[in-house]
C-alpha cells in the first residue's frame, strides 16, 4: 500500500465563500500514479469546511444563506469570551459552528487512477471566516 499526501495553500476573498476544488483534487489523483484506494481531502481549519454538493452557484448562494439562518450572527455565544491563549477576545464562534455543521473532510474512491465521483458532484472548500490564508490536505490511498 502506498500513501501521497499534499497541502494546498488558497487565500479566500470573502467572509463566506465556496470554493471549487475538485480539479486541484482530481489532479493531485493523478499525480499520485495510485491507481486503487481511497482520496480524502480535509481541511486543516476548524472555521472551514470541506463539503459536496451540486456545482451551481444558485446553490452556492443556499448553502451560505441556509448556514447564516442555522447559525446567526446575533446569537449569544459561550466562546464569546476572552482567550487567554490567545491574548484577545474570541469572536467567531458562528465560524466554528457552521463548520461543525458542515464537517470537516470528504473522502472518495480511487479507481484506475481516477477520482470516482457522481456526475454533479462537487468538492467546495468553504471559509466560514475570511478572506484569509488557508490550508487543506489531499492524501491518497492505495495501490
Amino acid at each position: 500500500m502506498s500513501t501521497f499526501l499534499e497541502k494546498i495553500t488558497i487565500i479566500t476573498h470573502a467572509e463566506t465563500e465556496l470554493i471549487n476544488i475538485t480539479p486541484q483534487v482530481r489532479e493531485i489523483v493523478k499525480k499520485s500514479g495510485i491507481k486503487n484506494g481511497m482520496v480524502y481531502v480535509l481541511s486543516l481549519h476548524t472555521t472551514t469546511a470541506i463539503t459536496v454538493n451540486e456545482g451551481l452557484p444558485d446553490l452556492e448562494m443556499d448553502i451560505a444563506e441556509t448556514i447564516a439562518k442555522l447559525v446567526p450572527e446575533a446569537a449569544s455565544y459561550h466562546h464569546a469570551r476572552f482567550l487567554h491563549s490567545d491574548g484577545q477576545n474570541a469572536i467567531n464562534a458562528v465560524a466554528h459552528l457552521r463548520g461543525a455543521l458542515l464537517g470537516f473532510e470528504v473522502f472518495f474512491p480511487v479507481a484506475d487512477g481516477e477520482m470516482v465521483s457522481g456526475s454533479r458532484q462537487t468538492i467546495y472548500y468553504v471559509e466560514l471566516d475570511g478572506p484569509q490564508e488557508r490550508r487543506y490536505a489531499v492524501q491518497v490511498v492505495g495501490d
